[in-house]
């Protein structure tokens, strides 16, 4: 009788403690520091090209500190992601601090509702250095679009496929009311790893009319040599412009703590008046000091026809990050 008594008070402690552990939520705490040197080796031009920020990158200089605060009760949770620095400034102009700022509610296993302002669901690259192999970043990630603010509903088909309808104000219209009557709309579908995301309606930025589509994915072909690709295009009658180009990530992990990868890319603006192309190589080394942080070593050089960079046709740029995440 005993053993009988101290086993039922025993499940109903388990029990209790579960019921109060649901009612009282999950609280994290996550984000980013980043800090770099860049120097443009040209000696008749002064800025490096792709390190995200919105001052000029030479010399030694701060990325970005980036907090990110999730509170989950429940199905429902809140996201606030807030980020300092020019490296925030120079991808969020218009948000302030504000990086994310959203509610959600897990309908069932399968469906999920998301309301208020998210990261967009294109292209290869973050803003966040920490989830980047590469520390400069892409022509098709500074083309944009950065966020979305409005209501997207994610529905997991299968551990493999998996779909994505939103509808949003245009992505130049953030951090505030949307006071055009214009839309953006968005769909993704993903299969095993490889995502096809198409936009389109207004940018916020005069057209309404702006389609985008882009491909984002990867292959793991050996065990240590992972293939990444970004290809994107975008097109608008009202602006009588858009872009297309892509980028590959080829990535080679050499030892437990140091990864070799380089990203070469092609890049094409398109307007009434004509194309311009550009194309960039850069050859990054991750080396992981710790757990949490990582030195980024890169050499990039960009190079052009149709554009200049600082008044040159080519320019090489030498970069040294510092990435803490925690």
């Amino acid at each position: 009788m005993k053993k009988i008594i101290f086993t039922a008070l025993f499940s109903l402690s388990l029990i209790t403690q579960a019921q109060e552990k649901e009612e009282t939520g999950t609280f994290t705490l996550s984000g980013s520091v980043d800090t770099y040197f860049s120097s443009n080796l040209s000696k008749n031009s002064i800025g490096t090209v792709g390190v995200l920020s919105d001052v000029a990158a030479n010399g030694f200089g701060l990325g970005m500190a980036n907090t990110v605060f999730s509170y989950e009760k429940g199905k429902a949770g809140v996201v606030a992601d807030l980020a300092f620095g020019p490296r925030a400034n120079a991808a969020n102009a218009y948000t302030g601090a504000i990086n994310q700022l959203y509610a959600y509610y897990q309908a069932t296993e399968k469906l999920k509702f998301t309301l208020g302002q998210f990261n967009t669901f294109f292209g290869y690259e973050v803003i966040s250095p920490s989830g980047n192999f590469n520390y400069s970043v892409s022509y098709l990630f500074n083309a944009g679009p950065f966020s979305h603010t409005g209501f997207k509903l994610d529905y997991t088909a299968s551990e493999d496929l998996s779909f994505m309808l939103a509808v949003t104000n245009p992505h130049g219209v953030v951090a505030g009311a949307n006071d055009t009557n214009d839309y953006q709309l968005g769909f993704q579908t993903g299969y095993k790893g490889q995502f096809f995301n198409l936009a389109y309606g207004a940018d916020g930025f005069g057209a309404t009319d702006v389609l985008y589509l882009d491909y984002t994915g990867g292959f793991d072909l050996t065990e240590s040599f992972y293939l990444g690709i970004n290809a994107a295009y975008s097109d608008s009658s009202d602006a009588d412009a858009g872009y297309q180009g892509f980028a590959l990530y080829l990535q080679q992990t050499l030892s437990d703590t140091f990864s070799l990868g380089l990203r070469p890319e092609f890049y094409t603006t398109t307007t009434g008046a004509g194309d311009a192309s550009q194309s960039a190589f850069t050859l990054t080394g991750n080396t992981n000091l710790s757990e949490s942080l990582k030195l980024v070593t890169e050499v990039r050089y960009d190079t052009s026809d149709d554009v200049t960079f600082f008044g040159e046709k080519n320019v090489t740029g030498v970069t040294l990050a510092a990435v803490y995440s925690f």
